[in-house]
C-alpha cells in the first residue's frame, strides 16, 4: 500500500516518517515533492573506476542557477533530510522536470528502511538545463512495509549534500589497471 497525501502529512507530524524541513504544500496525492540542494557533484577523472574512490569537484549553485550539460553525470541532493524506520521510500523525478529532459534518480529510486538523510540524486539532461536550488526536482512515495524489518545501517546513513559512489567499498580487489 502506498501512503496518501494526508497519510504523509499525519506521518511527517507523529514521528512514522521524517521530512524536514517539512512543507504542507509540497504534499501531494499520494507523494512529496522534494527540492533540488544547492550543491553539485561531478567526477573528474576521464574514467570512472567502480573498484575505486573516484576524485570530484563540487559546484555550488548560485542566485542564476546552473546549466547542466548534456553527456555529464551530476550528483545532487535534496534539499529535505528524509526517512522512515517503518516505510520503504522511493523517489522518482517529477514529470514537469522530465519535460524539460533531465533524467533524475533512474536507476536507483528505492531507499531502504531505517535511511534518514538528504537523497543524493543522480541528475543527466539530455539538453543544456539551467537548475536552480530549491527547485522541486523530485518526489517521494511511501510505501506500507511487511514482515520483519532490519534497518539500513550502510555506508550513505545520514548523508548530507550529495554523496559519490562507495561502491568499490563492496567490491573484490583488483590488479591495478591503467586509466
Amino acid at each position: 500500500m502506498i501512503l496518501t497525501g494526508p497519510e504523509i502529512t499525519a506521518a511527517a507530524q507523529d514521528g512514522r516518517l521524517t521530512i524536514s524541513p517539512f512543507e504542507p504544500e509540497q504534499v501531494n496525492p499520494n507523494s512529496y515533492n522534494v527540492r533540488l540542494g544547492p550543491t553539485l557533484l561531478t567526477y573528474t577523472a576521464p574514467v570512472i573506476d567502480a573498484h575505486r574512490a573516484n576524485p570530484t569537484t563540487t559546484v555550488e549553485i548560485g542566485e542564476a542557477g546552473y546549466v547542466l550539460q548534456p553527456g555529464e553525470l551530476y550528483l545532487g541532493h535534496t534539499l529535505e533530510q528524509v526517512g522512515s524506520d517503518i516505510f520503504v521510500p522511493l523517489l522518482f523525478g517529477r514529470s514537469s522536470v522530465g519535460r524539460l529532459g533531465l533524467f533524475v534518480e533512474i536507476t536507483a529510486p528505492i531507499g531502504d528502511i531505517g535511511f534518514h538523510g538528504q537523497w543524493t540524486l543522480m541528475l543527466s539532461p539530455i539538453r543544456p538545463l539551467r537548475v536552480y536550488a530549491g527547485m522541486k526536482i523530485g518526489q517521494i512515495m511511501f510505501f506500507v512495509s511487511s514482515g520483519d524489518i532490519d534497518l539500513y545501517a550502510g555506508k550513505y546513513q545520514a548523508a548530507e549534500g550529495p554523496q559519490p559512489s562507495r561502491y568499490w567499498r563492496d567490491a573484490e580487489p583488483v590488479e591495478a589497471v591503467a586509466p
